[in-house]
Formats: structure tokens, sequence, C-alpha cells
């Protein structure tokens, strides 16, 4: 019991909060939520998908990923968007250290760039990683990619 205690006590700065995209449990009809790594990887997620000024009390929220839509497939590209990435992460998410980013075009002919970053979790000092599927082109064909 106290080891159950002592890695809550631990784990709790990471956070915890509502499951995105938000969902109820189907057996209790309750608000699904995430907690700890889970819960840094969905807000990651957020972060990179939201579009800046898409939010009216927090403007410089969001990435602006979506500035580099139908944009030719070059280095020049990945340097762009691996600086915005690396930019947004170091303004928006406190709990992590961010270690190396790579941008990958797994799928050229859909547009499909892959985000990998590799960071530190500053509580507990572990590095993850996070994959983020980004598409250049349009968005009608992304149920496809997965």
């Amino acid at each position: 019991m106290a080891s159950a205690l002592d890695k809550y006590r631990k784990d709790h700065f990471l956070g915890s909060g509502w499951a995105f995209p938000v969902t109820f449990s189907v057996g209790n009809y309750q608000l699904d939520t995430s907690e700890y790594e889970k819960n840094i990887n969905e807000s990651i997620r957020l972060l990179l998908s939201t579009q800046k000024e898409s939010r009216c009390m927090n403007p410089n929220y969001g990435s602006g990923l979506q500035q580099y839509f139908f944009q030719k497939l070059d280095e020049a590209l990945k340097g762009q968007i691996k600086q915005t990435v690396h930019f947004t992460l170091l303004n928006h998410e406190p709990r992590i250290t961010v270690n190396s980013i790579f941008v990958e075009f797994s799928n050229e002919q859909i547009g499909l760039v892959l985000i990998s970053i590799n960071y530190t979790n500053n509580q507990t000092n572990t590095r993850h990683n996070y994959v983020y599927p980004f598409s250049v082109n349009e968005g009608t064909n992304l149920s496809s990619i997965q």
C-alpha cells in the first residue's frame, strides 16, 4: 500500500485531466481521464494539432503546423517543422525537456510527415518518445493512413 501511495505522490506532478478526445466510459457513464505519461502525450498531441490564434483566451497556444500545408517536401521543410515543434514544446509544455526531434517523410504521395519527439520527463528524469503524424496534404484521406 505504501508503494502505491509513493508512486502517486511521485507521479502526481505529471498531471491528470480529461482524456482527449473527450470520451465517456461505457459501464458507469463517467468522463474518462488520463494520467501521468499518457496525459503528457495527449497534451503534446493537442498542442501540435491546435492552430495558433484559435483559442480566444490564449491566442498563443498551438503550434502553427498548419502553415506548412501544401508545401514542397524537402529538407528546408523538415528544418522548419523541427524548429516550430521545438519552440512550441519549449513554451507550452513545462513538464518535459525536448532531447531531439526527427522529421521523416513517411509517405510522400499522400504527404504524411512523422514527427518523432524524444523527451525527458522533468520530474522523474525518464526518457520517452512520441510520434506525431502530420499530413501536409488535404485532410480528406486521413482515415486510410491509420
